[in-house]
């Protein structure tokens, strides 16, 4: 009887051995890299499709995603975001160490398919401190503006890159979402 009862457990465990190899070779972990950077949530490929995070892909593509519980359905938006930097009148885009510059964003959104609530213009140095350029709610029934903030004065005191954000918030939502940046480059 007990030999019986030891080779029936040996069966089973040989079974469920064999199904958990077979399940973990027939879904693999795949390195997914956007743009030159690999995303930190790897992807799955199973039965010939590969299965990506929604949020992290639209995250890296800098679009809009919008859940909708009730259908069960992700829409992503990837609005058309140009940033132009001017200073008086003038298009810049490199400064020198330790200028202190007045300047302005100016931004032209096409391509909007959502609503949104708020956007936001934020400048981050080569050291990764953010300052906020300027924040502002709006109401658009269209899906195109343009956008400028006002007068903003910054001093570039590191050399390096310093990077412009666009954010845009998705109306009923909390979160901001980058759409759009620009990089400028301080020279010694």
């Amino acid at each position: 009887m007990k030999f019986r009862k030891l080779l029936i457990m040996t069966l089973v465990m040989s079974l469920w051995g064999g199904t958990m190899l077979f399940a973990d070779s027939a879904s693999q972990r795949v390195r997914v890299i956007v743009n030159g950077s690999e995303l930190d949530d790897a992807g799955i490929f199973t039965d010939g499709k590969t299965y990506l995070s929604v949020r992290q892909v639209a995250s890296s593509l800098q679009a809009l995603v919008n859940w909708d519980d009730n259908s069960k359905k992700v829409t992503i938006f990837k609005p058309n975001v140009h940033m132009f930097l001017f200073q008086d009148s003038t298009i810049f885009g490199n400064v020198t160490k330790g200028n202190r510059i007045t300047f302005k964003v100016f931004a032209q959104i096409d391509n909007l398919l959502t609503d949104i609530s708020a956007v936001k213009v934020t400048i981050t140095d080569p050291g990764g401190d953010e300052q906020m350029i300027q924040s502002k709610s709006v109401s658009i029934d269209k899906d195109n503006f343009w956008y400028r903030t006002d007068d903003f004065t910054y001093t570039f005191d590191k050399a390096g890159k310093y990077t412009i954000h666009f954010f845009m918030k998705v109306a009923g939502s909390d979160d901001w979402k980058v759409v759009s940046e620009k990089t400028i480059t301080t020279k010694s």
